[in-house]
């Protein structure tokens, strides 16, 4: 069983910041992946930041510059550091990891339930 714990969403003012946080719990061989998405109605997740076990990471071009991704291997978790926030930032967050019970399986995904980040004009 895997457990992903989404926190740090709310409303804030654009130009302002705010920093989620996701942590993971369960029988967890390793980690390869993890990573934010978003979310808003009537369209497909799209990634925002992502981060592999040796240290890469990706953004997508329209947070590149204003957000951070970072994590901590030792505690399985990773943050989101969002700055510049703007209302097209607005949408659901969602943790996403790659994750494997053992050494003889293969990775799988897993899926947080999200969080919501509003950013008023």
């Amino acid at each position: 069983q895997v457990q992903l714990v989404e926190s740090g969403g709310g409303l804030v003012q654009a130009g302002g910041s705010l920093r989620l946080s996701c942590a993971v719990s369960g029988s967890i061989f390793s980690i390869d992946g993890m990573g934010w998405y978003r979310q808003v109605p009537g369209k497909q997740r799209e990634l925002v930041a992502t981060s592999t076990s040796g240290g890469s990471t990706h953004y997508a071009d329209s947070v590149t510059g204003r957000f951070t991704i970072s994590r901590d291997n030792a505690k399985n978790t990773v943050i989101l550091q969002m700055n510049s926030l703007k209302p097209e930032d607005t949408a659901v967050y969602y943790c996403n990891i790659e994750w494997r019970p053992s050494a003889y399986t293969a990775y799988r995904p897993f899926w947080g339930r999200g969080t919501q980040v509003t950013v008023s004009s």
